[in-house]
């Protein structure tokens, strides 16, 4: 078998192949790569030492049986047995559903979550969107300080406990999508730079040295990272990826590493014949994330819309710390330009950040799939002090009208896992450091954080403590009864209409017209034939839809269908989805 890695700095590297060691030699046509042969199989363990240094794990390695720090393990990908025939599935038209691995189930495995996703076909989402998959420190975390990102984390099940999962996905219908780190790595476990100038301190992030696209040897550290993501799409047969925090990918090089990365996607889809994307998270509000690279754009096919979620959970809880004070001053407003326009800050002033911040879309160009709408996200639930959910926050009326707002606005919806039955369990921060070091400062630095916005000490979640992740896994016990299993219903039958009423697939933003009573708190909107009404009040609303021919398609309470002058009479906390007939 052949074995290579890249390491330019070396003056001599040795493989150590199921304890069998031997010097590698100097590729002669790829500058700083060594190359040999060994004997290995599918499970064979190896690694690199450098200079006679400690043997460490391949930095492309696609399994790590021990953890982070063990050796590296030969994949054969060819042995796995895959069942379904899936020809893909395209991300316009489709709803979206964040699944994290190890709180879906309190198993914490792939197998366990394939179990589940019976619940997810019937619910009628398209695509599940995992949490990232790679290697960490511990058995349980979020997955955002990953390392070896060829690899799947092993308590999860490893490499064949992925494709078990994939594949009953596909069986049942849905993609996958799979977030990805490209920012940063883990700081425990991680030994690229041993191996080259994989970070720069050209550039910092909020993790520290960035990530080398830019600079001296970056050519094959972009490489590294798009070979990565090919390797998800092809090995794993994942429909799409998930890129986080794109705006930590510092790239001052012409064309940007975003540019590279959708073009290679682009390239194998059309070898393969699968639609394959990318969706990033993105904090720029720039539509060149969105915009195809023939238009100058970065051809990423979609992209997180924060300004849509900040909108409608001010305009829901009424909270105004932080990011959302600007969305706050008139939260109705705020929903109303993200509904019509995509971004709230579109060149206005961000008191968070205390400048302009964004730049407008132009409506014409970007259709409204390009744009992730949600009420909630692991992030916007984990990073609150308490995990507390939306559900823990507002009653059960004003759920069915976030949910009404997310499932027919004119942006992919997705969903974070539970959000559907209104799961009454948080989903709060917790690690598995090795590091006790590392332990202790992830935990006195979370306290110090929120501390600074008023929480005592204790009331923080230690997220070393076993029990802060068993709170977080689902209860599928609660879907059974009510309040969730009317939530749960509640849901199903909007991704339902939002399949059925080609209206609420329309990519054109701009045929969303939006009124709204900020005082009286109600808004409604039109897509098509479709009418949306909400009315986040605790009193009943009197709605001008102008309509008199409408019938009600879903209606969280009883709802008479507009009357003859066109005035909807609307419930409180309340929502309802009409047809213009």
């Amino acid at each position: 078998m052949q074995f290579e890695v890249w390491a330019p700095q070396a003056g001599r590297v040795t493989l150590q192949c199921d304890g069998v060691t031997r010097a590698l030699e100097r590729d002669p046509e790829r500058e700083g790569w060594w190359r040999g042969e060994a004997e290995a199989h599918d499970g064979s363990r190896y690694g690199f030492a450098l200079d006679d240094g400690p043997v460490l794990p391949d930095p492309r390695s696609r399994r790590q049986p021990d953890g982070p720090d063990g050796l590296s393990a030969v994949v054969d990908h060819e042995r796995f047995a895959w069942r379904a025939r899936w020809s893909g599935r395209p991300l316009p038209g489709a709803v979206l559903y964040e699944l994290h691995v190890g709180t879906y189930t309190r198993e914490g495995t792939f197998d366990a979550a394939a179990e589940r996703l019976g619940h997810l076909a019937e619910l009628g989402v398209t695509h599940v969107e995992l949490m990232p998959v790679c290697p960490f420190p511990g058995r349980h975390g979020w997955g955002y300080e990953g390392v070896s990102l060829w690899a799947v984390h092993e308590p999860y099940g490893g490499p064949d406990g992925l494709k078990r999962f994939v594949d009953r996905a596909h069986a049942l219908g849905l993609g996958v999508v799979l977030d990805v780190v490209h920012n940063h790595l883990g700081p425990s476990g991680n030994y690229l730079p041993a191996f080259g100038p994989y970070f720069t301190d050209t550039h910092h992030t909020p993790w520290g040295a960035a990530v080398n696209l830019d600079a001296p040897g970056s050519d094959e550290v972009r490489a590294y990272l798009v070979g990565s993501a090919l390797a998800w799409l092809r090995d794993y047969r994942i429909d799409g990826l998930r890129l986080d925090a794109v705006h930590a990918l510092v790239d001052t090089r012409a064309s940007h590493f975003l540019q590279e990365l959708s073009e290679a996607v682009d390239t194998l889809a059309a070898g393969t014949g699968r639609p394959l994307f990318l969706i990033a998270e993105s904090d720029l509000n720039d539509p060149r994330v969105v915009t195809p690279r023939e238009e100058g754009g970065f051809g990423v096919h979609a992209q997180w819309n924060d300004d849509f979620h900040h909108a409608l959970h001010t305009a829901l809880t009424g909270e105004s710390q932080g990011y959302y004070a600007d969305f706050a001053r008139a939260p109705l407003a705020a929903l109303a330009k993200t509904l019509t326009g995509g971004f709230f800050h579109d060149g206005t002033y961000s008191s968070f950040r205390g400048r302009r911040h964004g730049r407008p879309l132009d409506r014409d160009r970007v259709a409204g799939h390009r744009l992730l709408g949600y009420s909630q996200t692991h992030d916007q639930v984990g990073n609150r002090a308490q995990g507390d959910r939306l559900a823990a926050l507002v009653s059960p009326g004003l759920l069915a009208c976030a949910a009404a707002l997310t499932l027919t606005a004119p942006f992919t919806p997705m969903l974070f896992m539970g959000e559907e039955w209104a799961a009454g369990t948080p989903w709060q921060f917790f690690t598995d450091h090795t590091d006790p070091e590392l332990a202790r400062a992830v935990r006195d630095g979370r306290r110090r954080e929120f501390a600074a916005h008023g929480w005592a000490e204790e009331d923080v979640p230690d997220p070393q403590d076993p029990a802060t992740r068993d709170r977080s896994c689902l209860d599928w016990s609660e879907p059974e009864r009510d309040p969730h299993a009317r939530v749960l219903a509640w849901y199903r039958r909007l991704v339902a209409l939002r399949h059925e009423q080609p209206d609420l697939t329309d990519p054109d933003l701009g045929d969303t017209k939006v009124a709204y009573d900020e005082g009286q708190r109600w808004l409604a909107f039109r897509r098509g034939d479709v009418r949306v009404a909400v009315n986040l009040a605790g009193e009943p609303a009197a709605i001008p839809l102008g309509v008199s021919d409408a019938r009600v398609l879903a209606a969280w309470e009883p709802v008479p269908a507009p009357g003859a002058d066109g005035v909807l009479h609307l419930p409180g906390e309340s929502a309802v989805v009409l047809l213009q007939e």
